[in-house]
């Protein structure tokens, strides 16, 4: 690889670094994969905005699927 390239892909990585911090300053509560996977969605040109209330909704189905197994067993 060349310099510019390696240069280029430290840069990226810092980048990355500093969005995952910020994330988890904010309790986004994304690992560093699905934070990888909602960035690349953005850079595809998916809306931020309804990326982030698609993930909201997903968590809550996960609360409900959760308190429904919880109240399932204590049957």
């Amino acid at each position: 690889m060349t310099s510019e390239k390696n240069a280029q892909i430290g840069q990226a990585r810092e980048a990355f670094q500093m969005l995952y911090q910020v994330s988890q300053l904010l309790n986004t509560g994304l690992d560093a994969e699905t934070l990888t996977i909602c960035i690349q969605l953005c850079e595809l040109g998916v809306n931020p905005d309804k990326l982030a209330l698609v993930i909201k909704e997903i968590r809550k189905m996960g609360e409900h699927a959760t308190q429904s197994k919880a109240k399932t067993l204590q049957l």
